[in-house]
């Protein structure tokens, strides 16, 4: 930094004005020289390539002409487009369409002259102009962008790229605007890093770009985390103490974010902020002082990132999910995104897609179904398409065994269970199937479809179901039958259903597991 300061204060202040001056000059001169050549411009004879005769053919008043090429029969104006008889046109070489047309072609020529030298760009003999494209010329470059557009939209639909923004909500306005705490990523088994989020604390130091410098190139300086919210952090600039004024919330899982030492292993410059820059005399000293007993980043901690955003599942793989339109079946899907370990999974034989976590009960491993004894929608497609794969057992989360040899659920039981199209409202239910394994298919009561298309798979272990009476121990609304309203005694005695077996039956497995 001291160097490149020196470097400035060397540099003659007259000289750096010269050389500001000549550029703007030079500007001023090349104008005025293009002038007299580029004044007579509509004289030239440098024409305008031709265009191929292979081009569409102009209606124009029920007179069929051919596409004009500047050589017979019509022509354009290179300054407004306008096509007309040649003979009619201005100049020797019937460019332009009107005088005015030809003085301002000259006037942008001077234009672009200057525009050329302000952009650093050399100046040439004759100065290119933007030209106003022939009618037809603008609708074929018209449909070939429309094309162009189309196809890189498809191919970045297909690559699984996405054009909404990537962040939509300011989490740290919101957060600070309010004195709200954000709940830590450990708590957040399923999620990316939740494992290993336990380095991450306020106090901890990190290196990241300085954005208060006036430097063209990229540079570093260490800042602290104030605050912490989920992957998001609340940082400050060393050298600022208390004050605020350059805080900002960054990701930590960014690659933007290092561990103190990684300028001086990378040879990446520290500069502090261009605020405090003249605060301390010796940056460096400060810096030891401040750092002395102070935590950072593991030195493997971008490693960790990069490895927690791998995830098992991956595109075309083909999974049994439950059916939408009919809950009480599944059906093949495919794989088509994996984000953040959600899946967007479209079924087979279909354009309707939808998102699920990859460790989500809904989803399970090509012959799961038959199995256990599930009901399934078979495909009609008899192969696998090329690069389609079954998605292997061990990815799918796995439930807990359960002994179903002794006491244990029979069809026509009655609990209590949560609606999966409610899953606000606790419902009577019914068992109406035991599956192997340990699963339910589950019906509630009073709404339940002729045809049992909206029964519904439970796992005996699920947190989703509920003997008969839990809400009422626990004072939670119990949603009856429609039509019903009365206890759950007079709900048994009217469906001919002995609940009390169970009731002992859930309580004994709640005390197992």
């Amino acid at each position: 930094m001291e160097n490149t300061r020196n470097l400035a204060e060397r540099t003659p202040r007259s000289e750096r004005k010269r050389q500001d001056s000549f550029g703007m000059f030079d500007g001023y001169d090349s104008c005025s020289e293009e002038s007299t050549s580029s004044s007579s411009s509509e004289d030239s004879e440098d024409e305008v390539p031709s265009i191929p005769a292979s081009l569409p053919i102009i209606k124009n008043n029920g007179q069929v002409y051919t596409y004009p090429d500047g050589k017979a029969g019509m022509a354009t104006c290179e300054m407004c487009g306008m096509v007309g008889v040649r003979d009619a046109f201005y100049s020797k070489t019937k460019r332009f369409c009107s005088v005015s047309c030809s003085r301002s072609y000259s006037s942008n020529s001077k234009k672009a002259s200057i525009m050329a030298r302000l952009q650093g760009k050399p100046p040439t003999k004759k100065a290119k102009v933007l030209q106003k494209q022939p009618l037809m010329a603008k609708l074929a470059a018209y449909a070939q962008y429309q094309a162009s557009q189309q196809q890189q939209n498809l191919a970045k639909s297909k690559a699984g790229e996405s054009h909404i923004p990537v962040e939509c909500f300011d989490w740290g306005r919101y957060i600070c605007s309010n004195n709200l705490v954000g709940a830590p990523v450990s708590c957040f088994k399923h999620v990316p890093m939740g494992m290993c989020w336990g380095d991450l604390a306020e106090g901890v130091r990190v290196e990241v770009l300085n954005s208060d410098t006036n430097l063209s190139t990229k540079v570093y300086w260490i800042a602290g985390i104030v605050k912490l919210a989920g992957f998001k952090a609340l940082l400050r600039y060393e050298g600022f103490d208390n004050d605020t004024i350059r805080d900002f919330w960054c990701n930590l899982c960014v690659p933007e974010i290092h561990p103190v030492g990684w300028c001086a292993s990378s040879g990446k410059p520290l500069v502090p902020p261009k605020s405090i820059q003249n605060k301390y005399s010796n940056w460096k000293a400060f810096l030891v002082k401040r750092l002395t007993g102070a935590k950072t980043l593991p030195p493997d901690f971008a490693a960790k990132v990069h490895e927690n955003m791998q995830f098992p599942f991956k595109k075309l793989m083909r999974v049994e999910v439950v059916d939408k339109t009919h809950l009480c079946r599944t059906r093949v899907a495919l794989v088509e995104q994996v984000i953040g370990g959600r899946l967007r999974l479209v079924y087979e034989e279909s354009s309707d897609d939808f998102w699920c976590h990859m460790y989500s009960p809904l989803i399970h491993a090509i012959g799961w179904s038959r199995s256990i004894g599930h009901r399934f929608k078979r495909s009609d497609v008899s192969k696998k398409i090329d690069g389609q794969v079954d998605a292997p057992a061990p990815l799918f989360s796995k439930v807990k065994d359960v002994d179903q040899s002794g006491e244990w659920f029979k069809d026509g039981m009655k609990l209590e269970a949560i609606d999966p199209l409610n899953l606000s409202a606790i419902c009577v239910a019914t068992v109406r199937k035991v599956l192997a394994d340990g699963y339910l298919m589950i019906a509630i009561d009073g709404s339940e479809a002729a045809d049992g298309s909206d029964w519904f798979c439970y796992h005996s272990t699920s947190p989703s179901i509920f003997p008969a009476g839990f809400c009422g121990i626990n004072n939670i609304e119990l949603t009856p039958p429609r039509g019903m309203i009365g206890r759950w005694v007079t709900i048994a005695n009217q469906t001919s259903n002995v609940t009390l077996s169970m009731v002992k039956l859930i309580i004994m497995l709640w005390m197992i597991y």
